[in-house]
Protein backbone atom coordinates (compact mmCIF):
# COMPACT_ATOMS: atom_id res chain seq x y z
CA UNK A 1 0.00 0.00 0.00
CA UNK A 2 1.64 3.45 -1.32
CA UNK A 3 1.45 6.40 1.24
CA UNK A 4 -1.85 8.27 -0.45
CA UNK A 5 -3.58 4.68 0.01
CA UNK A 6 -2.54 4.40 3.42
CA UNK A 7 -3.13 8.37 4.19
CA UNK A 8 -6.87 7.84 2.93
CA UNK A 9 -7.60 4.56 4.66
CA UNK A 10 -6.45 5.80 7.83
CA UNK A 11 -7.44 9.46 8.22
CA UNK A 12 -10.18 10.23 5.76
CA UNK A 13 -12.27 7.04 5.26
CA UNK A 14 -13.09 6.72 9.17
CA UNK A 15 -14.45 10.27 8.73
CA UNK A 16 -16.65 9.62 5.67
CA UNK A 17 -14.37 10.95 3.11
CA UNK A 18 -12.19 10.72 0.04
CA UNK A 19 -9.10 12.02 -0.32
CA UNK A 20 -8.33 13.39 -3.75
CA UNK A 21 -4.70 13.88 -3.34
CA UNK A 22 -1.64 14.82 -0.77
CA UNK A 23 1.77 16.21 -1.68
CA UNK A 24 4.45 15.88 1.50
CA UNK A 25 5.74 19.15 2.27
CA UNK A 26 8.15 20.70 4.23
CA UNK A 27 7.86 24.74 5.35
CA UNK A 28 10.20 26.81 3.09
CA UNK A 29 13.38 28.41 3.80
CA UNK A 30 16.23 30.01 2.57
CA UNK A 31 18.09 26.88 2.22
CA UNK A 32 16.30 24.50 -0.04
CA UNK A 33 15.72 20.99 2.44
CA UNK A 34 16.65 17.51 1.58
CA UNK A 35 13.41 15.19 1.63
CA UNK A 36 16.27 12.08 2.11
CA UNK A 37 14.94 10.43 5.13
CA UNK A 38 17.29 11.54 8.34
CA UNK A 39 15.83 9.39 11.04
CA UNK A 40 16.27 11.66 13.59
CA UNK A 41 14.33 11.69 16.49
CA UNK A 42 11.39 13.77 17.05
CA UNK A 43 11.71 14.16 13.24
CA UNK A 44 8.10 14.20 11.67
CA UNK A 45 6.73 13.99 7.53
CA UNK A 46 4.12 16.71 6.65
CA UNK A 47 1.28 15.95 4.20
CA UNK A 48 -1.14 18.25 2.62
CA UNK A 49 -4.33 16.60 1.37
CA UNK A 50 -7.30 17.57 -0.77
CA UNK A 51 -10.61 15.58 0.25
CA UNK A 52 -14.59 15.55 -0.40
CA UNK A 53 -17.11 14.67 2.22
CA UNK A 54 -19.85 11.54 1.30
CA UNK A 55 -22.49 12.95 2.15
CA UNK A 56 -24.11 15.69 0.84
CA UNK A 57 -23.90 18.82 0.72
CA UNK A 58 -20.36 17.51 -0.49
CA UNK A 59 -17.58 19.81 1.65
CA UNK A 60 -14.08 20.07 -0.10
CA UNK A 61 -11.75 19.96 2.60
CA UNK A 62 -7.59 20.99 2.94
CA UNK A 63 -5.66 18.93 5.83
CA UNK A 64 -2.59 19.06 7.57
CA UNK A 65 -1.22 15.32 8.05
CA UNK A 66 1.59 14.45 10.03
CA UNK A 67 3.47 11.33 10.39
CA UNK A 68 5.93 11.41 13.24
CA UNK A 69 9.36 10.02 13.26
CA UNK A 70 9.37 6.09 14.25
CA UNK A 71 5.55 5.89 13.55
CA UNK A 72 3.69 4.37 10.88
CA UNK A 73 0.38 6.09 11.69
CA UNK A 74 -0.62 9.61 10.14
CA UNK A 75 -2.24 11.73 13.11
CA UNK A 76 -4.57 14.67 11.60
CA UNK A 77 -3.08 18.31 12.45
CA UNK A 78 -5.55 20.93 10.74
CA UNK A 79 -8.24 21.09 8.23
CA UNK A 80 -9.89 24.09 6.51
CA UNK A 81 -12.93 24.18 4.12
CA UNK A 82 -12.26 25.42 0.33
CA UNK A 83 -14.16 28.53 1.44
CA UNK A 84 -11.61 29.34 3.98
CA UNK A 85 -9.03 28.75 1.02
CA UNK A 86 -8.49 31.90 -0.66
CA UNK A 87 -5.26 31.91 -2.72
CA UNK A 88 -3.48 29.40 -3.95
CA UNK A 89 -0.14 30.80 -5.42
CA UNK A 90 1.86 28.92 -7.61
CA UNK A 91 4.90 30.93 -7.57
CA UNK A 92 6.65 30.59 -11.30
CA UNK A 93 4.05 30.59 -13.75
CA UNK A 94 6.76 30.12 -16.38
CA UNK A 95 8.13 26.63 -15.08
CA UNK A 96 7.96 23.58 -12.67
CA UNK A 97 9.12 24.10 -9.46
CA UNK A 98 8.25 22.71 -5.83
CA UNK A 99 7.31 25.83 -4.20
CA UNK A 100 3.72 26.91 -3.50
CA UNK A 101 1.83 28.98 -1.01
CA UNK A 102 -1.93 28.70 0.51
CA UNK A 103 -3.46 31.59 1.85
CA UNK A 104 -5.95 30.62 4.16
CA UNK A 105 -8.48 33.63 6.20
CA UNK A 106 -6.24 33.06 9.29
CA UNK A 107 -2.55 32.21 7.91
CA UNK A 108 -0.37 31.94 5.04
CA UNK A 109 1.55 28.92 4.93
CA UNK A 110 4.93 28.57 2.59
CA UNK A 111 5.22 25.05 1.65
CA UNK A 112 8.18 23.37 -0.28
CA UNK A 113 6.94 20.30 -2.05
CA UNK A 114 8.99 17.18 -1.93
CA UNK A 115 9.54 17.70 -6.33
CA UNK A 116 8.26 20.24 -9.09
CA UNK A 117 5.92 16.86 -10.19
CA UNK A 118 4.36 16.43 -7.18
CA UNK A 119 3.29 20.00 -6.24
CA UNK A 120 2.27 20.16 -10.24
CA UNK A 121 -0.39 17.31 -9.22
CA UNK A 122 -1.24 18.61 -6.16
CA UNK A 123 -2.31 21.92 -8.05
CA UNK A 124 -3.23 20.84 -10.77
CA UNK A 125 -6.20 18.35 -8.87
CA UNK A 126 -6.79 20.90 -6.20
CA UNK A 127 -7.84 23.49 -9.21
CA UNK A 128 -9.95 21.23 -10.62
CA UNK A 129 -11.59 20.13 -7.71
CA UNK A 130 -12.46 23.53 -6.81
CA UNK A 131 -14.18 24.13 -10.24
CA UNK A 132 -16.63 21.14 -9.20
CA UNK A 133 -16.97 22.42 -6.40
CA UNK A 134 -18.23 25.97 -7.18
CA UNK A 135 -19.94 25.42 -10.31
CA UNK A 136 -21.60 22.85 -7.89
CA UNK A 137 -22.22 25.20 -5.36
CA UNK A 138 -23.18 27.97 -7.85
CA UNK A 139 -26.02 25.66 -9.23
CA UNK A 140 -27.53 25.24 -5.48
CA UNK A 141 -27.92 28.38 -5.03
CA UNK A 142 -29.55 29.16 -8.63
CA UNK A 143 -31.98 26.75 -7.63
CA UNK A 144 -32.70 27.76 -4.02
CA UNK A 145 -32.91 31.49 -5.86
CA UNK A 146 -35.85 29.76 -8.25
CA UNK A 147 -37.70 28.23 -5.49
CA UNK A 148 -37.99 31.94 -3.75
CA UNK A 149 -39.22 33.74 -6.69
CA UNK A 150 -41.28 31.26 -6.96
CA UNK A 151 -42.59 31.57 -3.51
CA UNK A 152 -42.81 35.65 -3.76
CA UNK A 153 -44.47 35.40 -6.46
CA UNK A 154 -47.00 32.93 -5.02
CA UNK A 155 -47.50 34.99 -2.13
CA UNK A 156 -47.69 38.16 -4.15
CA UNK A 157 -50.46 36.44 -5.73
CA UNK A 158 -52.30 34.93 -2.58
CA UNK A 159 -51.77 38.24 -0.61
CA UNK A 160 -53.89 41.78 0.27
CA UNK A 161 -55.28 43.54 -2.25
CA UNK A 162 -53.09 46.36 -2.02
CA UNK A 163 -49.83 44.54 -2.78
CA UNK A 164 -48.76 46.57 -5.67
CA UNK A 165 -46.15 44.97 -8.88
CA UNK A 166 -43.78 47.49 -7.38
CA UNK A 167 -44.11 45.86 -3.81
CA UNK A 168 -43.23 42.57 -5.64
CA UNK A 169 -40.13 43.74 -7.52
CA UNK A 170 -38.41 45.16 -4.67
CA UNK A 171 -39.14 42.25 -2.89
CA UNK A 172 -37.45 39.88 -5.48
CA UNK A 173 -34.31 42.50 -5.54
CA UNK A 174 -34.33 42.23 -1.83
CA UNK A 175 -34.06 38.29 -1.61
CA UNK A 176 -31.57 37.78 -4.83
CA UNK A 177 -28.96 40.22 -3.10
CA UNK A 178 -29.21 38.30 -0.04
CA UNK A 179 -27.78 35.65 -2.14
CA UNK A 180 -24.15 36.49 -2.47
CA UNK A 181 -22.24 34.00 -3.55
CA UNK A 182 -18.98 33.04 -1.64
CA UNK A 183 -15.23 34.32 -2.89
CA UNK A 184 -13.55 31.86 -4.80
CA UNK A 185 -10.24 30.57 -4.29
CA UNK A 186 -8.06 32.06 -6.35
CA UNK A 187 -4.99 30.75 -8.48
CA UNK A 188 -2.16 32.90 -9.41
CA UNK A 189 1.09 32.66 -10.75
CA UNK A 190 0.33 29.03 -11.63
CA UNK A 191 0.64 27.59 -15.25
CA UNK A 192 -1.59 27.24 -17.87
CA UNK A 193 -1.34 23.72 -18.50
CA UNK A 194 -2.27 23.21 -14.73
CA UNK A 195 -5.54 25.14 -14.79
CA UNK A 196 -6.28 24.62 -18.76
CA UNK A 197 -8.38 22.31 -20.54
CA UNK A 198 -5.46 19.58 -21.63
CA UNK A 199 -5.05 18.14 -18.10
CA UNK A 200 -5.60 14.42 -18.59
CA UNK A 201 -1.92 14.20 -20.33
CA UNK A 202 0.05 16.46 -17.82
CA UNK A 203 -1.43 14.98 -14.94
CA UNK A 204 -0.16 11.37 -16.34
CA UNK A 205 3.13 13.29 -17.05
CA UNK A 206 3.55 14.58 -13.58
CA UNK A 207 2.83 11.38 -12.33
CA UNK A 208 5.28 9.66 -13.75
CA UNK A 209 8.02 12.33 -13.02
CA UNK A 210 6.98 12.33 -9.56
CA UNK A 211 7.33 8.56 -9.31
CA UNK A 212 10.50 8.36 -10.49
CA UNK A 213 11.52 11.20 -8.89
CA UNK A 214 10.52 8.92 -5.81
CA UNK A 215 12.52 6.09 -7.08
CA UNK A 216 15.68 8.50 -7.34
CA UNK A 217 15.21 9.35 -3.50
CA UNK A 218 15.30 5.65 -2.64
CA UNK A 219 18.23 4.89 -4.39
CA UNK A 220 20.15 7.75 -3.04
CA UNK A 221 19.38 6.66 0.52
CA UNK A 222 19.96 3.28 -0.46
CA UNK A 223 23.70 4.15 -1.20
CA UNK A 224 24.11 6.47 1.63
CA UNK A 225 23.03 3.81 4.14
CA UNK A 226 25.56 1.33 2.66
CA UNK A 227 28.55 3.92 2.52
CA UNK A 228 27.93 4.07 6.12
CA UNK A 229 27.72 0.60 6.10
CA UNK A 230 31.35 0.53 4.54
CA UNK A 231 32.91 3.03 6.53
CA UNK A 232 31.79 1.47 9.94
CA UNK A 233 33.25 -1.44 8.42
CA UNK A 234 36.69 0.08 7.54
CA UNK A 235 36.94 2.21 10.83
CA UNK A 236 36.59 -1.24 13.05
CA UNK A 237 39.18 -2.85 10.71
CA UNK A 238 41.30 -0.15 11.15
CA UNK A 239 41.03 0.31 14.90
CA UNK A 240 41.86 -3.61 15.12
CA UNK A 241 44.92 -3.30 12.81
CA UNK A 242 45.60 -0.45 15.34
CA UNK A 243 45.44 -2.77 18.22
CA UNK A 244 46.91 -5.68 16.75
CA UNK A 245 50.03 -7.22 18.66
Amino acid sequence: MNIQSAINKEVFIPCDERMLVAVEVRRRKRKRLSFLPTGAKGDYTTFICVSVTNTRPHQLLITKVKRFGGSSSFTRRSQWTVEQLRQVNGINPNKDSPEFNLVFDNAVDLWLASSSAEKCIFVQILYHACQIYWEGKAGSLGKVSHQRRASAHHEVGAGPSDCSPGSASKALQAQQKSYIPARQTEFINCQSKLTGDACTMNLIIYRCKAFLNRMQNKMVAKRRRSQVQEDCVVEEITHDDDHAP
